[in-house]
């Protein structure tokens, strides 16, 4: 007996019998998902007092914040962009070198607060500035600073010895506010539905089609021949296809009922676009500057020109000052001070 003939005969096998009891289960396909299951990012805590050591914990879990910033190609973008505007306002100091202005600028971004050290010469005179990883530093009920180390221990600073810009949060004022919070789900959203594409195309157990047919003299060498092919014609390891031979089998003995198809109704692209625009608009950051393609091609997205000029008067050129601001009212000597390019055209000096 070939297999044809074997499957054909497994095929007119009766039902089971009336009589016998049917079984029925219920299927899970995953445990439920907690509606918010990324709350660290977006609902503060209060500001307690470390149990195991001598400062207060941020608000937000700053790990969690660092984390983030590789999510999508949109908001970790976005956030070196915005970086070297503000660095590359930066005029050459002879005591400050531009990437310690770049850490600072940097940490304030991402973190909402920065700490600059004041590095000290035998004789207690300010010698330089070293920018201290707001990932790590911790801020204590005197006033003074701890920077956490791998081991489990910390350095300790005394305030005089560090120079602390944060933005400004209402709900409390020990440590800084990220001003792109708002635009975090969107950014892990765009993420998830990267994930869910790659996966997609990565896990190759997808039914590509059903090749049907009905022959009865097609034999076994013929059938073998087919299957091979079929799954040769595809890419190893993207989609798997089923070949069936049912011979006299009636033309809707077998159907396909696809769930989700998302080969016809894809919303990966819609997804994409609109989590992009949400980071954007978090960081107020202009589609223009973002290299953002406009959509169907059509129009443009406006002079970058104009755009950068606005965005520098309205963004970048205010934190410049915060941040001059900042670092020469800390009794530093002249050597040390700062100055950024306040102006809106490059290599004038305010």
């Amino acid at each position: 007996m070939s297999r044809t003939q074997r499957f054909h005969q497994r095929a007119q096998r009766p039902s089971t019998p009336s009589h016998v009891p049917s079984t029925r289960s219920a299927v899970s396909f995953s445990i439920p998902e907690p509606i918010d299951p990324t709350a660290w990012m977006t609902d503060y805590t209060d500001v307690f007092y470390s149990p195991w050591g001598e400062y207060y914990l941020p608000p937000i879990d700053r790990k969690g914040l660092a984390k983030v910033a590789r999510a999508n190609a949109h908001h970790g973008a976005i956030l070196m962009a915005r970086r070297n505007m503000v660095s590359g306002q930066f005029i050459s100091s002879e005591g400050v070198p531009r990437e310690v202005i770049t850490a600072f600028v940097h940490n304030l971004l991402q973190f909402g607060d920065a700490a600059l050290l004041k590095l000290r010469n035998g004789f207690g005179q300010v010698v330089g500035l070293y920018p201290l990883s707001s990932l790590y530093v911790r801020r204590c009920q005197d006033g003074n600073f701890l920077m956490l180390e791998r081991d489990g221990s910390y350095k300790r600073y005394v305030s005089e010895d560090i120079i602390w810009l944060a933005q400004y949060d209402p709900v409390q004022q020990v440590y800084g506010q990220p001003d792109y919070l708002g635009g975090l789900q969107s950014a892990l959203l765009n993420q998830d539905a990267t994930l869910f594409r790659r996966k997609y195309f990565l896990n190759g157990a997808h039914m590509g089609f059903i090749f049907y047919a009905t022959d009865p003299n097609m034999d076994d060498d013929q059938e073998a021949e087919m299957k091979d092919m079929i799954a040769s014609s595809k890419g190893v390891g993207n989609f798997r296809s089923m070949f069936v031979n049912i011979p006299g089998g009636k033309p809707d003995g077998i159907k396909l009922i696809p769930v989700g198809d998302i080969a016809t109704k894809d919303e990966f692209a819609a997804i994409k676009a609109i989590t992009a625009q949400d980071v954007l608009t978090a960081h107020r950051f202009p589609a223009a500057l973002a290299g953002i393609i406009p959509a169907n091609g059509s129009g443009g997205l406006g002079n970058p020109e104009q755009y950068d000029r606005t965005y520098a008067r309205n963004e970048v050129i205010p934190l410049c000052e915060l941040i001059q601001d900042a670092i020469n009212g800390a009794n530093l000597p002249r050597r040390l001070q700062v100055n950024f390019n306040r102006s809106l055209e490059p290599g004038t000096t305010v």
